[in-house]
């Protein structure tokens, strides 16, 4: 009986795989599937941006199938220019795109890492280079839609080395051993592993889209790390600033509060991102943490009414102080709150639980997590720079949060970094900003409720207020 195509293939690859390993005994099959090749960077910024946190092994991309995908595959994507249409972006000079890991297991992988999520980065003139803020929450990956053009790519009946090859040879130049290698293991394999990780994925679809900058952070630790049941809670959440963590010390950290501990928030982000106990890389972890304990937020990026300033800062300290300075009674806690539910109800005392236990036994043994009650009161250093606002990312502007929620904004576009200097956030109108992803209220999960504190301020007062907001 005639072997399938597919069972064919894999028993090439697995032949292939013994000659590699066992014909040729040792260098050649060691260099082409086993050899590690970690890049650890003496920057601690560029460790943040590139360095691995430890998710290659299981769900690393080989770098040079990566690199020809969006050239393949570019009917899958929102637009032009590849990644970027998705909303990352490049430092001159990179290979690839921050907060995106380049490493070497064998042939070179490419995984994500936290700046993938959490480096901001913001325009003042349309045609002005985007300056890149590490540490700072990205307003504009849509960070679905890049897994879900990887899956679509992957159930395209052109994944195929016959298919692939050819964009890769051209960008690399493959030996002999290196291409039979890609062809009848790395590539059909990869394949497997994509559409593999759409399967663990399938409960997004039952939820509202994440889109630019905003993310549902716990669902797959629950389902995927922790094996708890799927349930269909959408926790869409708006990215968070990663800066100036020394002076956090002693808050809650997440939007809810379910972690206390810093230490440990970076290693379960590792777990949560597609790394394994086997695969976590602590030092590069321990790294990461002293960078954001250190990296502060930009300075606001235009002049500064001094006038103004002197008379918001009383005005902040009447009506804002408490909960969100530095030394707040409140600030950091977490606190009773009006604003949209839906991400407080993801996380559970069972998940908790789990994840308490899921590190028994380890040296990095995890037992600060927790369940609450409400929202935390976050701190706003470098607030300017955190459009759009609440946990959802509900409300555009500083402007529109100091409105009552009845003249907020119900519709807006989310993704587009050029800086609004008059409402403070990001333009989220116009042609260009509707290259990004609509948002719409009245979606569950995207409520612009709540939060009516300094609604009730004068014009001139809001105006004083928001100057001085842009001195933190």
């Amino acid at each position: 009986m005639e072997l399938a195509p597919v069972w064919r293939n894999r028993l090439i690859a697995l032949a292939l795989a013994a000659v590699l390993l066992l014909g040729f005994g040792g260098y050649q099959g060691y260099n082409l599937l086993l050899r590690r090749d970690f890049v650890n960077y003496t920057s601690l910024a560029d460790q943040f941006k590139y360095g691995s946190i430890g998710n290659e092994d299981d769900e690393g991309i080989p770098y040079w199938l990566w690199l020809v995908l969006p050239r393949v595959f570019s009917d899958k994507l929102p637009g032009a220019g590849g990644y970027a249409s998705l909303g990352m972006t490049w430092e001159p000079g990179h290979e690839v795109p921050v907060g995106i890991s380049k490493q070497t297991i064998g042939f070179p992988r490419v995984g994500i890492n936290c700046a993938i999520c959490h480096t901001a980065t913001f325009r003042t003139t349309p045609d002005q280079p985007p300056v890149i803020v590490p540490g700072g929450p990205s307003s504009k990956l849509d960070s679905l839609a890049y897994l879900r053009f990887l899956w679509s790519a992957a159930a395209d009946e052109r994944f195929t080395a016959d298919y692939l090859m050819p964009s890769m040879e051209y960008v690399h130049k493959f030996g002999w051993l290196e291409k039979q290698l890609y062809r009848y293991l790395v590539i059909p394999l990869t394949r497997d592993k994509i559409l593999k990780q759409a399967q663990e994925f399938a409960w997004t679809a039952q939820q509202p889209i994440w889109g630019a900058g905003r993310i549902d952070p716990m669902n797959r630790i629950k389902f995927k790390v922790l094996g708890l049941p799927i349930d269909h809670t959408a926790g869409n959440s708006d990215m968070t600033p990663l800066w100036n963590m020394q002076q956090h010390k002693g808050f809650a950290y997440h939007w809810d509060g379910l972690q206390t501990s810093l230490h440990e928030a970076v290693i379960s982000g590792a777990f949560g991102n597609g790394a394994t106990k086997k695969s976590l890389p602590l030092a590069n972890l321990a790294k990461i943490e002293e960078f954001i304990d250190q990296v502060q937020p930009p300075a606001y990026p235009a002049a500064i009414d001094r006038t103004l300033v002197t008379k918001g800062e009383p005005i902040f300290q009447a009506n804002c102080a408490t909960c969100h300075a530095f030394g707040g009674a409140q600030t950091g806690q977490v606190l009773n709150s009006d604003t949209d539910p839906q991400r407080l109800t993801v996380w559970s005392q069972a998940a908790a639980d789990a994840y308490n236990a899921f590190g028994n036994s380890e040296t990095w043994d995890l037992q600060k997590f927790r369940k609450t009650a409400g929202y935390v009161s976050p701190s706003l250093d470098g607030i300017w720079l955190r459009a759009p606002y609440l946990h959802n990312g509900s409300v555009p502007t500083l402007t529109d949060l100091l409105a009552k929620p009845i003249n907020r904004p119900t519709t807006f576009y989310r993704g587009y970094d050029l800086y609004d200097a008059d409402r403070l956030g990001f333009v989220t109108t116009g042609a260009a900003a509707k290259k990004g992803t609509p948002y719409d209220t009245k979606i569950s999960g995207n409520s612009n409720q709540g939060h009516l504190y300094g609604t009730d301020l004068s014009p001139d007062q809001k105006q004083a207020l928001l100057e001085y907001l842009k001195t933190l």
